[in-house]
C-alpha cells in the first residue's frame, strides 16, 4: 500500500471521553474513509504508526437530520474503526506524523 492510500485511508484519530478511555486498554479509535477496509485500515495504522495491530474493528455512523435556518438538512455518513494494538503498544496522538 502507498503512503498516499495511507494517508487517504485514515483521516483523523477520535478523540472523545470514550476513545481516551478505550486508548487505557491499548485500543485507539479513528475516522477512516468510507471505502476503507479493515486489511487497508490495518496495513494503513502499521505503517503510519510503526505498531503492530491485533484487530480491527468498523461501524458506519449514520448522519443525523438536523435543522438549517429552518429547513431540513443531513450530515454525511461517516466511518469509524476501533483499531486494538498488541499488548505493550501504544500511539502517541498528540504529536504528529513524520
Amino acid at each position: 500500500m502507498s503512503k498516499e492510500r495511507m494517508y487517504q485511508c485514515i483521516l483523523s484519530p477520535l478523540v472523545t471521553e470514550k476513545a481516551t478511555l478505550m486508548s487505557e486498554m491499548g485500543q485507539y479509535a479513528f475516522r477512516v474513509a468510507i471505502d476503507a477496509s479493515k486489511p487497508e485500515i490495518k496495513q494503513a495504522v502499521e505503517g503510519l504508526f510503526g505498531v503492530n495491530v491485533l484487530a480491527v474493528n468498523t461501524l458506519l455512523v449514520k448522519g443525523k437530520t438536523k435543522r438549517f435556518k429552518g429547513r431540513p438538512g443531513k450530515r454525511s455518513d461517516w466511518k469509524k474503526a476501533m483499531v486494538r494494538l498488541v499488548e505493550g503498544q501504544s500511539i502517541d496522538l498528540t504529536t504528529g506524523l513524520s
